[in-house]
């Protein structure tokens, strides 16, 4: 009998620890600088519709490169393409630094400077997706995707609380350098990596390899369920949550920006347990009605975290979610990585990206409008009840909830 690999089995690989330690700083700064930016726009405008309209331009721009992403990580170098992301990206963090150093600091400059930043993240996500199974081998990934999911929550845990600190002492410019930073040293750890190459067959042209990819995709029930489900949720639910929590920390529970923070940093201390539990458990068995359960249940969190008088109860709430989705996380992205062929790979995670968020811009702009004339927690609350049942629908149809 075959022994299964252990928790900590992808650290054997040298490339895989170059870019696990790579990233896990860029999303310590990735987390610090969505919790200043936040907290910097309400401070900007003083109107909770304001971060909705920064979040969907992000959003928007993402979703405008993403699919072309996809297809230039299926031919050419995912290393290289997440290199030139991490320097974009880079360079765009150095101009919103330079503006609030220099005082000139707007909305309208947030909102151009989002639209550039979510324009080179659309060139990341698929390639680094589609990085894992070609730093490790097939028997590890459980173990990977559990510790980048590891990584990226547990950095949610320290990023949260960068951010109060520096926002509340020295103002939000060191947290814009210190996104600067962590995309260049994201960028020298890939280039110091040499995952391995994969056999891409003969070029199509774009459209036809996009389209490859897509009749992929709608031919496995399960990814195509997984993804239609999270793009109605993840505009009903999740939108609403980043959008209006600045607001429900300060109008509910009558808090400030380290408490807002604490949220983020609860939820993830939760993502990280339950990535943990995944690579320990490593099921071989029901993963697509695990994978989709532990979505549904975490929204539950949401409709607590809205309605609880209690903020002590908001932050056991947000540890909640945070621990079922740090399940479904990881095994979501164990299935994908280890059954879609890896010449598809990158363009089937840039359809995962482009349909499970491809309504979130609207959710933004929702969340944002109608959070002036309902109590932002009334929004929330209904989100979460939303999201906790549409998750469940598609494990009705035996062929998705029997997959292994």
């Amino acid at each position: 009998m075959t022994s299964r690999p252990g928790t900590l089995a992808a650290f054997t690989s040298r490339d895989f620890r170059l870019l696990w330690s790579g990233q896990t700083i860029s999303f310590v700064g990735d987390a610090a600088f969505i919790v200043a930016l936040g907290w910097r726009v309400t401070d900007l405008t003083g109107k909770a519709s304001s971060l909705g309209f920064v979040l969907a331009a992000e959003s928007l721009a993402m979703l405008a490169t993403l699919l072309w992403g996809g297809v230039l990580a299926d031919r050419y170098s995912r290393r290289l393409l997440m290199i030139f992301s991490d320097l974009a990206r880079a360079a765009v963090m150095a101009v919103f630094l330079a503006l609030e150093v220099s005082d000139n600091m707007s909305l309208t400059a947030i909102l151009v400077l989002a639209v550039l930043f979510g324009a080179g993240g659309g060139f990341f996500q698929p390639a680094f997706g589609g990085i894992v199974p070609l730093v490790v081998e097939q028997p590890l990934l459980p173990s990977a995707n559990s510790w980048i999911g590891i990584a990226r929550q547990g950095s949610a845990v320290v990023g949260p609380a960068i951010a109060a600190g520096l926002y509340g002492t020295v103002g939000p410019s060191t947290v814009w350098a210190l996104e600067t930073a962590s995309f260049v040293v994201s960028a020298a750890a890939l280039w110091l990596a040499r995952p391995r190459t994969f056999d891409a067959p003969p070029s199509l042209g774009m459209r036809k390899e996009l389209a490859e990819g897509f009749r992929y995709v709608i031919s496995v029930p399960w990814i195509w369920t997984g993804i239609a489900a999270a793009m109605f949720i993840l505009m009903f639910a999740m939108a609403p949550y980043t959008a209006l929590l600045p607001r429900v920390v300060q109008a509910h529970y009558g808090r400030g920006v380290g408490s807002y923070g604490v949220l983020f940093s609860a939820m993830a201390a939760g993502m990280v347990v339950g990535s943990l539990f995944w690579a320990h458990w490593a099921p071989r068995r029901w993963r697509v009605a695990i994978c989709f359960g532990a979505f549904g249940i975490n929204d539950i969190g949401i409709v607590v975290l809205a309605l609880s008088p209690w903020y002590q109860l908001a932050v056991v709430a947000a540890i909640w979610r945070g621990f079922w989705i740090g399940i479904g996380g990881a095994s979501w992205m164990t299935l994908i990585t280890e059954l879609v062929p890896h010449h598809l790979l990158s363009r089937v995670l840039s359809f995962d990206y482009f349909g499970s968020f491809g309504l979130t811009p609207v959710g933004f702009v929702l969340a944002g409008a109608i959070g002036t004339v309902v109590a932002p927690t009334t929004v929330l609350a209904v989100g979460g009840v939303i999201g906790t049942v549409l998750w469940f629908v598609p494990l009705t149809w035996r062929r998705v909830r029997t997959v292994q």
